[in-house]
């Protein structure tokens, strides 16, 4: 029983940390770096990620600064940028990219809202993925008579359990979320 609930707790708070890592590269009403996280540049024939090829900083609560480590890459990045869904557009001044970034609306803070909640609700799938495998297993060894009736049962049960409290964790995160991108 122990093996299932390390499995269970190993592969779902994987997905609890993927759910969180997808989060930072959303647009909330503070300006961070992490929004770059997944705007890829055409770097010599390669997607590179952004972060990799340039140098980001946050001077003011309103303006990112994308320093390039080289400068032919600056219009390379201008146009990842435009393309990404970021929504931003740079001003070059040759040798660093300005982006001031405008207050999010309300409509804008409502669809990145239902962006974020159908984050939440992939990664629940996935949660729910992990149990059916693990049931799958357990039902299996049962079958195999590996575990007894009552054994299944509890172990059932308690994936249950704990796939209801990552459930319960990964609504809890996007109420968070949600409440940091409403605010003003």
């Amino acid at each position: 029983m122990e093996e299932y609930k390390a499995l269970l707790d190993e592969k779902m708070g994987r997905v609890v940390l993927s759910l969180e890592s997808e989060y930072k590269s959303l647009r909330t009403g503070r300006v961070n770096s992490a929004l770059f996280d997944k705007v890829f540049v055409d770097y010599y024939g390669e997607k590179t990620p952004l972060t990799r090829v340039a140098n980001i900083s946050v001077p003011e609560a309103r303006l990112i600064v994308i320093q390039p480590w080289d400068r032919s890459l600056l219009s390379k990045i201008e146009q990842a940028i435009l393309n990404s869904d970021l929504s931003m557009n740079p001003s070059s001044d040759g040798s660093v990219l300005r982006i001031k970034v405008p207050v999010l609306t309300i409509e804008r803070r409502k669809e990145i809202v239902k962006q974020a909640k159908k984050i939440a609700e992939d990664h629940k799938i996935a949660t729910r993925n992990i149990r059916h495998e693990l049931n799958n297993k357990a039902k299996k060894q049962e079958k195999d008579s590996q575990i007894t009736e009552d054994d299944l049962r509890r172990i059932l049960d308690d994936i249950q359990r704990d796939t209801n409290f990552y459930i319960k964790k990964i609504d809890g995160i996007f109420d968070l979320k949600a409440k940091e991108i409403m605010e003003v």
